[in-house]
Parts: structure tokens; sequence; C-alpha cells
């Protein structure tokens, strides 16, 4: 018998949650690597090297790679020859070792979990609960597997029963083209196929724990169905063209993963979830002899001859911007931003609305502003702001019309992924723009960022609008003010273009 301790257990788990906030896994560092060396659209190519430098310089400061630290995940295969010195369930040594990763003072990771969802959504504070999956096997250890998903790819899971006869590639495929790029890609795909609904689910989830292996899957072939898919998937997928943050491109997936398991014979269950480019999991052993002991990357493992933000990038002085400037700023533009930024996301923004709703005037002056959509991790040290990456943009469509309209008056919005059409036409409607951050490189937007106050709803949190000092944010413009979008036009382009490149 191994006798595991909770002290062990709690210590091994935080200390896996604040390891995996830091530092991207080594194998998908070198997948970027690969992927940044092969892509030929200079937009995708810029936004893979944001990712890169941001993964670096947040593993030399120990500062999260995301602003959404996302929700603690962790499998455990437990032997059956295993027990325990502590009278807790695992779920209550979960959960305090999630408290304490997440409240770190040196370290604070963004508390991003709400009770009661279909309810009053009160912020937990600690982002407790964990999702906890547990199986009992033979053997006399622990098997712990530690992972952090953000909502933002969380979000654009899906889930079918189809027939028997029916195709998973031709399901996959239509699922990845309406899936926009909110998911923050390039990443991983996770597929499970068969047993149940839940397990399908499950499945897919478990499978983006795996290590990256495709070029040596491509390199010695198929050796079973689920292999044959993870190949003809990751090759029809990355030709759909929709590329880095959805901007066109040569890579949109750098593996899949596909587990399958027995069905019913009337039926074919299929989930799908991707993990986005704030891939974040470990996998570690507890035999008794103590707690883990992780050991950080070496910095030689990220690419050092990359560059972001190209030559071309315009300069842009938020303090002085008019409207009539940034109607000449086009789809596919780089801009560095300086001056004085607002933020704002779902629940500022339905506080602007109640406000408007009751005739009462606003906290803050949006006339001719740009507010961009952001839940910062809290500033340590000497830092204005932590990790400041973008939220997906889409979730604020509903208020558009409203942002933009005369009562409020804002002129641009940042944020990541593409524009549902209403939004688009409102945005063309109103002369306005938006522009995306790079999803994946909150870091490195957080150094842009020299000053932050609180300026509106502090109660709020993470949500409350901040007023930003920037200095040289990189950006790209989205849709510009005649209704373009990069996320319609880019994509497009690029599938032509990897079919011809094919052909050839």
């Amino acid at each position: 018998m191994t006798t595991i301790k909770r002290q062990d257990f709690v210590d091994s788990i935080a200390d896996a949650l604040q390891y995996i906030s830091v530092y991207h896994p080594v194998d998908f560092i070198h997948a970027m690597a690969q992927a940044y060396e092969r892509e030929v659209n200079p937009a995708a190519k810029n936004a893979i090297a944001q990712i890169l430098t941001s993964s670096r310089m947040a593993a030399m400061a120990r500062r999260p790679v995301c602003q959404d630290t996302g929700v603690a995940v962790v499998f455990l295969k437990i032997g059956m020859q295993v027990q325990w010195d502590g009278t807790q369930s695992i779920q209550a040594m979960v959960d305090s070792a999630v408290s304490r990763a997440y409240t770190d003072e040196h370290n604070p990771l963004r508390a991003s979990v709400v009770a009661d969802p279909a309810g009053s959504r009160k912020n937990t504070r600690d982002n407790t609960p964990a999702v906890v999956h547990m199986e009992v096997v033979e053997g006399d250890s622990v098997d712990v597997i530690v992972a952090a998903k953000g909502g933002g790819s969380e979000n654009k899971a899906r889930f079918a029963v189809l027939n028997p006869s029916d195709s998973v590639v031709d399901w996959v495929l239509e699922q990845l083209q309406s899936m926009g790029a909110g998911w923050c890609p390039p990443g991983i795909l996770g597929v499970g196929i068969g047993g149940t609904p839940e397990k399908a689910l499950l499945l897919a989830k478990e499978s983006l724990m795996a290590p990256l292996d495709m070029p040596e899957l491509q390199a010695r072939g198929a050796g079973n169905r689920c292999e044959e898919l993870r190949l003809e998937l990751y090759d029809k997928i990355n030709a759909l063209g929709i590329g880095a943050q959805g901007l066109g491109g040569i890579t949109t997936v750098l593996d899949v993963k596909v587990l399958d398991y027995p069905t019913h014979a009337t039926s074919l269950p299929v989930a799908i979830i991707p993990n986005c480019a704030a891939t974040r999991h470990v996998h570690f052993t507890l035999d008794g002899t103590g707690p883990v002991q992780l050991i950080p990357p070496t910095l030689e493992d990220w690419p050092e001859d990359i560059l972001a933000a190209g030559e071309d990038a315009k300069r842009v002085d938020l303090d002085t911007v008019s409207a009539a400037e940034t109607r000449n700023w086009k789809a596919g533009d780089t801009l560095l931003l300086s001056g004085k930024m607002l933020t704002g996301r779902d629940a500022a923004h339905k506080r602007i609305q109640d406000l408007l709703t009751r005739g009462e005037p606003l906290p803050v002056d949006f006339h001719g502003r740009v507010i961009y959509y952001v839940g910062p991790v809290d500033a340590v040290g000497d830092e204005a702001v932590g990790p400041a990456g973008p939220t997906t943009a889409t979730r604020m469509d509903k208020f558009t019309d409203m942002m933009l309209g005369e009562q409020v008056g804002l002129i641009g919005m940042i944020g990541k992924a593409e524009r549902g059409p209403a939004a688009v036409e409102s945005i063309q409607q109103h002369k306005a723009v938006y522009l995306i951050a790079t999803g994946g490189a909150a870091y490195l937007v957080s150094k842009a960022i020299k000053g932050a106050r609180v300026v509106a709803f502090e109660d709020l949190g993470m949500e409350a609008i901040h007023e930003f000092e920037l200095q040289d944010m990189p950006v790209t413009v989205a849709v510009d003010s005649d209704g373009n979008s990069i996320h319609t036009s880019g994509p497009a382009e690029w599938r032509v273009k990897i079919e011809k490149m094919r052909v050839a």
C-alpha cells in the first residue's frame, strides 16, 4: 500500500496550477515555432510571433501567459493500492489547492468562476470549485493531470449525436467553419467519439492532455482508425485557411487529438473541444515519496529570432485621434496605439444599458473614445496592470449599436475574434472601427499599458471600467468603417491560396 499525504497532494496541485499559468508546455512552444517558420501570411505570422514573444516574457517574469487563467480541471487515476493520510474528500483537497494557487500574492491568478450560473452568477473569488474527473485503476500511485481551460476555447465546444452512417470528418469541418476565431487559433482540437453524450465530451477534453506529436504521426503513418482521422482532420482543417487569430493562413490547428469508446449500435456521439493559444496542462505522478517537483523549461526552448508588429505599423495617438482619421484605416492595417483608452466587457455593458434605460447619467464620457474588451489579472509589484489580453468580442455584439450611438458615442472597439453580421452593419453605419489584439499575447499587451485606474463600476472587479495609459499597443484593424472584415476576407483568400499551393 502507498500512502499519499494530504499536504503533498494539495501542494502538488497548487504548484502545478501556478506552473501552468506561467509556462507553456515545451511541445506547444516548439509546435508554435514550427508554425511561425511555415506561415506565409504576414498578418498570421505576426500574430504567432506575438504569442511566442509574450510566452517567453511571461516565463521570464513568472506571470500568467493569458489574463483568462481558466477553470481548473484535474484528471486523477487513483491506484487501488493507494490510501490517503487525511479525512477530506478528493474534491475538497483539490479545491484547497485551487484556492491557494489562485490567491497567491506573488502571482495572483484571475478568479473567473461564478456560482449560481443561471441566477446571480456571483464570483467565488478564488476560482473554486475545480472540475475533477476521477478513475480508480490498478496500481499503487496517483496519476495527475492538471489543466486550466479558458472561456474563449471552452465556449466553442460542440456536441452532436450523428447517425451511424454520417461522416465525422464532415461534421467536424462544418463546426470548425462556424466556430470563428474566438478560441484563439492556432491551437489543438480534441475530438471524442462514441460512448454516451457525456462520455464523448469527456473523451474530447481528455484527448487534449496528450503530447503534441503530429509530425511524428505524419512520418510513421496511421496505425488505427483514430490516427487516420487525426491525419485527415489535420490536413482538411488547415486547408480551410482560417489561420492564426482567424486572419487567414496555413496553420489553424497544430495537432488534432482523437479518442473513441464503444457506443450503442444506433448512435454516433461526437464532441469537439479546442485548446487555444494559451494551452496549459501538466502531467505528473504521486507515489508517496513527497510532493511533485516541476522543472521549468529553459529560455532556449523559445525561439529568439522572431519579429512582431511590422515596420509598416501606423502609430496612433488615442488622445487626439478623430473619427475622420479612423475612416482612413483599412481592414488588415497594423496599428500601434498610445494614449488613454477605456475598458469594459459584458457586465459593464449591461450596467451602461440599464443606466440608459432608466435615463440616468453614465459615469464616464465615452464620446470619441475607444473601448478595450478586457478583464485583466491583478497587478503585482510595479506593474500598472497584470496580463491583459482581449476577450471574445462577439459577446458584446448585442451592445454594439448602443455603444456606437449618440448617447454613448464610441468611435472604436478592441477585442479578439470576428464580429457578427449585425455588429458589422452597425460599425459600418456609424463609421466606427473594430480592432483586434492578439489572443494569447496577454503579457506582451500588458507591457504596453503604462498606467491604469478604475473609473467606474469598481464592484465588478476585473470587469470594472478602467482607463489605461498606453504606449505602442499592437492591434490589427479587423472591421473598417466601410464594413470590410479581415475575418471574412482573410480565410477566404487563404483558402484559395492553399488550394493552389497543393495543386502546384
